[in-house]
């Protein structure tokens, strides 16, 4: 069995391509994980999900832009995997299209790992019984898919980012909630690019980067504090038309995040997949062999 949820837009979602940012659709999945637990709870007694849950892990593919309309867009979501004190969450973003082989067009598939978490011990917990049987009803299991090794940690005046945490971006529990980790990452992202390209950033614009999948590690829960965090940004490979980078969140020498992210560089006029102007991938190339 799968959960439909029908996510609103919003005019702020969009980014300068007019594009849904892809912050905003791990807040659409979001959403969705929380209208499917709330939705079913009350026919389990059990019902410590949605109240005691954190994000070790997202793994996002951006397949599709999606753009600004009035009607929703439509989300699948399902469980692919149960273990003693996780589970993993599938999610699929779309729109029907009966032209379509599958009969949808999919703008983001992705997976989420969750476990249950004490938060007034600050600890995780096993998944009870019941909650294991509420779980079951969605479950159709699947291979995991194998992900690149991260590269050693990279540090740099050019690739360090200050992040600092507003008092907006905590949750309920007190952590900073896992959709702002792709905030402050995409903010040190740009940060880095910026200081590479230099003049050469009007030039960039004309061969604009999006995102084509990101996968985040969340070890230590972010807490509001006056002082800033310390994130770490490097690139990894830079493609023909793509490039890998790679950041790390710390507090001094705890790593409280770890991101890869596979940037696509873009022709809006033809929707395609381009090969950036030498002004633009080569400051790239020279920064990531100055930090192998």
């Amino acid at each position: 069995m799968r959960h439909t949820y029908e996510c609103p837009l919003r005019w702020a979602d969009l980014d300068l391509l007019g594009h849904v940012n892809n912050v905003v659709y791990v807040d659409y999945l979001q959403e969705a994980r929380v209208d499917m637990l709330r939705t079913h709870r009350p026919t389990r007694p059990a019902g410590e999900l949605v109240d005691g849950l954190v994000v070790v892990r997202h793994e996002v593919q951006y397949l599709l832009p999606l753009t600004f309309r009035f009607r929703p867009v439509t989300i699948e979501c399902w469980v692919t995997e149960i273990r003693a004190a996780s589970f993993t969450m599938a999610y699929e973003i779309f729109d029907a299209d009966p032209e379509h082989p599958r009969g949808r067009r999919v703008y983001v598939r992705a997976n989420t790992v969750l476990t249950p978490y004490v938060f007034s011990e600050e600890r995780p917990r096993r998944l009870s019984r019941d909650e294991r049987t509420l779980l079951a009803d969605f479950l159709e299991p699947t291979e995991p898919v194998a992900r690149p090794e991260p590269t050693p940690m990279r540090t740099s005046e050019t690739g360090h980012y200050p992040v600092a945490v507003r008092f907006s971006d905590v949750d309920a529990y007190g952590h900073v909630n896992n959709v702002k980790y792709f905030e402050f990452l995409q903010e040190a992202r740009i940060s880095l690019m910026s200081r590479l390209w230099g003049d050469a950033w009007a030039a960039a614009g004309r061969a604009q980067v999006v995102v084509a999948q990101m996968d985040v590690d969340y070890r230590v829960p972010i807490l509001f504090r006056p002082e800033p965090y310390d994130a770490w940004t490097w690139i990894s490979h830079v493609g023909r038309t793509s490039t890998v980078v790679e950041s790390e969140i710390r507090d001094g020498s705890v790593v409280l995040a770890r991101a890869r992210v596979v940037l696509v560089f873009f022709d809006p006029s033809t929707q395609r997949p381009t090969v950036p102007e030498p002004a633009v991938r080569g400051p790239l190339v020279a920064f990531a062999a100055t930090e192998s």
